[in-house]
């Protein structure tokens, strides 16, 4: 996405967002965007994420980007959730404390539930605590509340049982055991996901710029730990992006030596055509981020409905793993990519919508 231009209006247009919200308190510190991407299947879900951003700018690209693969999470997965995100600058005069993120809430509250809050990076059931004493739109809240508790461990399933889908579309065995795997990022998704990538005997390799991420999973796991700058193209089976975006880009791609990409992170293309092109080129397979980590957002949605169990959503979740073969087969059919071949699933359901508003396939 091209830096913002002094014609917001035109950006948005390109972006086809429906609003975005500007948040500033300076008693507290608060610097917060959020973005509404589109609310035809429903209302817009997305977490907050809390980012020492360099500018501005680039806090206003990232939520743009980050809230329109929430539309097409929701839109893929089957749910009635439109796309949303929040971004709060990280800046030395934010206090984020108790009264920063009431005076958030409010913010979001007065949205009227067109924007439903809930964890991304910075933010935890802690704050949703804190939000949630001014609004009721939030998702992802602590059990004591009634909530959902930590999404992590859904999303890392999502992934976990995509890059099943994906290993097997490349090998014709969806079984990890002695399946070389390098997994960028272990915050708690990343710590979820090896978990469930040992307990299969996978042979995993991980790398985080946070030492003590990498303490935490060394003591559960005999792992190898790998320098951050070579994770990226360092000789595996399966790559998994689990930290932040545009891990996939010109530079990496020519030095990829993988079979599979099947990771957490969000924004892993750093240009969907291009870049998704040349990872198909390398006949490398990648399974769409904003599909495979769905597994969150699943887990919110069943909070949202008042239908909340973990059952419910794992079998949500599961279907993940026929829509990833769906996508490939797509893929090979029409000679797209398969991010643009998710994009494409995605964009019918909400066409669909938009042609019949008071139902959602």
């Amino acid at each position: 996405m091209n830096p913002i231009s002094t014609n917001l209006f035109s950006h948005l247009e390109l972006t086809n967002h429906e609003q975005v919200m500007f948040c500033h308190d300076k008693e507290s510190g608060l610097k917060a965007i959020i973005g509404i991407h589109n609310t035809a299947l429903g209302p817009a879900l997305g977490g907050t994420r809390v980012w020492k951003y360099s500018n501005e700018s680039d806090a206003l690209n990232d939520v743009l980007r980050l809230s329109r693969g929430m539309t097409f999470k929701s839109s893929i997965s089957g749910i009635n959730l439109g796309g949303g995100k929040a971004v709060i600058i990280d800046n030395p005069n934010a206090k984020k404390d108790e009264k920063f993120w009431r005076r958030y809430g409010q913010f979001v509250n007065s949205l009227n539930g067109l924007y439903i809050t809930a964890e991304d990076v910075g933010t935890s059931t802690k704050e949703i605590e804190y939000i949630f004493e001014e609004t009721k739109h939030v998702a992802g809240k602590p059990f004591h509340l009634g909530g959902s508790g930590d999404p992590s461990p859904f999303t890392a399933y999502g992934v976990y049982v995509a890059m099943k889908s994906a290993w097997k579309k490349a090998t014709g065995s969806d079984s990890l055991q002695g399946i070389k795997i390098a997994v960028q990022g272990t915050g708690h998704v990343g710590q979820y996901l090896i978990d469930h990538l040992m307990s299969e005997q996978a042979i995993v390799s991980i790398a985080d710029i946070n030492q003590s991420n990498i303490e935490l999973v060394t003591k559960k796991h005999k792992v190898a730990v790998i320098d951050p700058n070579q994770i990226v193209t360092m000789d595996t089976d399966i790559y998994a992006p689990c930290a932040l975006g545009a891990t996939l880009n010109e530079e990496s791609i020519p030095n990829l030596q993988c079979k599979v990409i099947a990771g957490a992170a969000n924004n892993q293309l750093k240009d969907e055509v291009k870049d998704g092109d040349a990872v198909m080129k390398r006949g490398i397979l990648y399974a769409p981020d904003f599909l495979i980590n769905a597994g969150g957002v699943i887990n919110c949605y069943t909070e949202t409905i008042g239908e909340y169990s973990k059952e419910k959503t794992i079998a949500l979740i599961d279907p993940i793993y026929n829509k990833v073969q769906e996508i490939f087969d797509r893929s090979a059919k029409e000679g797209i990519n398969p991010q643009q071949a998710a994009i494409a699933i995605a964009q019918e359901r909400i066409n669909k919508a938009n042609m019949n508003p008071q139902t959602h396939a």
